[in-house]
């Protein structure tokens, strides 16, 4: 089997229903499957998907692991020699699925892959990124971004010099949408499940540039992302009362303290 597909869901039943409808709607040219990986939604995902697509296979968790463990799910019951990870709120169009495919086979070297991703309205969504440096995540949630010095570290990260207008190598994609080759992961290594959310993708792509692989933004796959930033919704002073605030800079922490460590090895090897 070329390709296994598999969606994570929590409490977005409607989004995966309308997610795999897109796919079934530009029924890609390879052979593929489709799993469902339920964190503990208790939504009625599983009664939707017997009613309108029998045969995708549904893994449920006993409870609400996070994106990173709950997708590891996924990927150990994948059949297809790569693994494309998807949130539901994704929509693919006519051939994307079947490029991004290609891509990988006809370069071995290439480790992860992601698609260009636009908003509804057709516009760039930032879905490809230089590695954080330390301020990073202070000029993106704090009013220091908008000084001229942050202002410039942010489009450095966000790659605002590239016009994704080529495909090309990136440091990091954003966990949306990535095609992963399977056989790479007995190297690599899956999903870190020390992140509940956030960070995971930044740090295994980080993993694939270590282990010699490739990490590629493909700009003629194209899918639509209907994304709404949790992590950033309302004031800034009120942004630490917030779960997914929290999460996000406890991801960061655990991000930035495990990387610095295993460069302070590396340098010592």
């Amino acid at each position: 089997m070329d390709l296994t597909i598999i969606i994570l869901n929590y409490r977005t039943k409607g989004l995966v229903k309308q997610c795999i409808k897109t796919i079934r709607l530009y029924d890609p040219e390879v052979s593929y499957e489709i799993i469902v990986v339920d964190n503990d939604s208790g939504d009625g995902i599983g009664e939707m998907l017997q009613e309108r697509y029998p045969d995708v296979r549904l893994i449920r968790s006993p409870r609400n692991v996070g994106y990173a463990a709950g997708n590891n799910l996924g990927i150990r019951e994948a059949r297809g020699r790569h693994v494309l990870i998807m949130n539901p709120d994704i929509t693919v169009t006519r051939g994307a699925i079947e490029k991004m495919v290609a891509y990988l086979d006809a370069h071995p070297d290439v480790g992860i892959i992601g698609p260009k991703l636009v908003r509804p309205d057709r516009s760039i969504d930032y879905s490809c990124y230089r590695f954080p440096g330390y301020a990073i995540p202070i000029y993106r949630r704090t009013p220091f971004g908008r000084l001229q010095r942050g202002k410039r570290a942010v489009a450095e990260y966000v790659m605002e010099d590239y016009d994704r207008g080529r495909t090309r190598e990136v440091d990091w994609l954003l966990g949306a949408v990535l095609m992963v080759r399977k056989a790479a992961l007995a190297e690599v290594g899956m999903l870190d499940e020390r992140y509940f959310l956030y960070f995971e993708d930044t740090d295994w792509c980080r993993r694939f540039w270590r282990a010699g692989y490739r990490v590629v933004y493909c700009t003629g796959a194209v899918m639509v992302h209907y994304h709404e930033r949790l992590s950033a919704r309302g004031p800034w002073l009120l942004s630490p009362l917030r779960r997914s605030t929290r999460t996000h800079i406890m991801s960061c922490l655990k991000y930035f303290w495990k990387w610095r460590r295993l460069e302070s090895e590396d340098s010592r090897s």
